[in-house]
Order: C-alpha cells, then sequence, then structure tokens
C-alpha cells in the first residue's frame, strides 16, 4: 500500500521547460487525496521557488527544499538543518580561490546570497531555483548560519571543484548533483536522510514509499522507496540503485507512472 509519493523537480517531474502538465496533476493531486496518499517534492529548488511553481496546487504538499536541508509544510517551517557561519565561511574562501567561473550561491534562512557582480545572464539563470535572492558585495558580509552552499557552473566542471573540496569531507555533505551544481550541506544531511526524517513524521514505511529521481543526488532518495523509479534520462548510476525505470521527463513519466500504480490500490 502506497502511502508517500516523492518526486525530484528538474528532470524528473518538471519537463525540459523547467514546468508540468497542470491539468493532469490537478486530477493526479485528487486521486491521492482519495487514496489517503501523501505527496511531496524533494529538491535543491529554493521552498520559496517551489511554492510558486506549484500555486493552486500548493495546499498539503510538503516541501523537502534546498537540497533537502529544508521540510515546509502550508507555509511552515518544520524541519531545517544548518552549516555554522565560520564553517560554511572557510568553505567559501575556498572556492573563492579556485580558478573557474562559478558562481557561489550561500543560502541561510532569508534568502539566497549571491556576489552583485555576478554577470546577469547567471543571475536569471538563478532565478529558475531561488525566488528570494540578496546580493552583497562580499560573503563576508553573512554573519548567520547558512541552509546550504551551491555551486553553478555553466562550464560544467563541478567535478573538479569538487576535488578541492576534500579537507571539508569529515565536516559537512559534498554532493555533484550533475556536472554543473554542487551542493554542501551540514554533514549526515541529503535527500536520504531528511526523507528519513518526513516517513517518520508521517508514519510511513520504506516499503509504503514511492520515489522518483534521475540524478546523482537522487540516488539516497530512491534508497528509501521500495517502489523506487529511475526516470529513463537519469544517469546509469541513480538507474542502478533503482527498482524501476519509468520514461522520460518530458514524457510525464511521473505523473502516468503514479495514475496508473494508484489506480491498482484499493
Amino acid at each position: 500500500m502506497i502511502k508517500l509519493i516523492i518526486t525530484d523537480l528538474d528532470g524528473t517531474f518538471l519537463n525540459s521547460q523547467g514546468d508540468y502538465d497542470r491539468e493532469s496533476f490537478k486530477t493526479i493531486r485528487k486521486l491521492m487525496q482519495e487514496k489517503n496518499v501523501h505527496f511531496a517534492v524533494c529538491t535543491g529548488k529554493q521552498c520559496e521557488r517551489v511554492e510558486e511553481l506549484f500555486g493552486d496546487n500548493l495546499k498539503d504538499l510538503w516541501i523537502v527544499g534546498d537540497s533537502a536541508t529544508r521540510i515546509k509544510y502550508n507555509g511552515q517551517f518544520i524541519y531545517q538543518s544548518l552549516i555554522r557561519n565560520e564553517l560554511g565561511q572557510r568553505i567559501i574562501y575556498m572556492l573563492e580561490q579556485i580558478d573557474s567561473q562559478h558562481v557561489i550561491i550561500a543560502c541561510i534562512s532569508d534568502g539566497a546570497v549571491i556576489r552583485a557582480d555576478t554577470p546577469p545572464k547567471l543571475k536569471n539563470k538563478l532565478r529558475h531555483s531561488y525566488s528570494n535572492i540578496i546580493e552583497v558585495d562580499s560573503f563576508a558580509a553573512i554573519t548567520s548560519d547558512f541552509v546550504k552552499i551551491t555551486v553553478y557552473d555553466e562550464d560544467n566542471q563541478c567535478q573538479q571543484i569538487r576535488s578541492y573540496l576534500s579537507d571539508f569531507d569529515t565536516h559537512v555533505y559534498i554532493i555533484v548533483s550533475e556536472d554543473a551544481w554542487m551542493d554542501i550541506t551540514a554533514l549526515g544531511v541529503h535527500k536520504g536522510t531528511t526523507i528519513g526524517k518526513l516517513q517518520a513524521l508521517l508514519e510511513v514505511t520504506k516499503s509504503e514509499t514511492m520515489a522518483f529521481g534521475d540524478g546523482y543526488n537522487d540516488i539516497e532518495l530512491l534508497t528509501m522507496a521500495e517502489y523506487s523509479f529511475a526516470m529513463r534520462n537519469a544517469f546509469k548510476e541513480t538507474q542502478d540503485v533503482a527498482n524501476f525505470i519509468t520514461g522520460y521527463n518530458d514524457e510525464n513519466a511521473v505523473q502516468e507512472t503514479i495514475k496508473r500504480l494508484l489506480l491498482l490500490q484499493p
């Protein structure tokens, strides 16, 4: 019996244009409600950006956002993990020493902080994932703790950038979700551990959970669900850990799979 459905967004639930079939989703949501199934999105996107994406469909939707560092439900934060400021500043300093054109996004409780001199085209790119953006001349101006630190590199160099951060492996969790994106969160905090907290909160087991993903950062997520689906467009490593392979994100495969399986459920 499926009681909880979780999906990644980019490359999974969302199509290549960063959108989804909204009319179809209204039908799927009604079906989930009739079957008493919880629905959650688990994403690197800022929670507020997820709220924008779902709009009228937001009610009773669980958001595991900001790279699984936060859980938000009906406008209220239920959980949040933090990297202490001193540690985060050391990581940012190291990232700024690397000879690369990457963008650093330092997320705090109030929003996503970027340097004011970030090129306009990259600022526009970031708005696909972050609604609340704060511009500063220097990251040293940040005095609060960090929700997460994200790197975007349009030259797809995040695997190389990751190699400079090995000294921090015992202090934070670092994941390259794809070649252009890297996330740094508190030690031991990733999609798998935070979904575990959500399952405990909802009193739902792994055998009652369905999950969908495509990226390297979805591997831990898929291990938390017996009904684990990797997208046809997912990385091979992600497909290898999934129990099932579904269609492509551009085919609305997540919604179609949910509908087929829930119609079989009493």
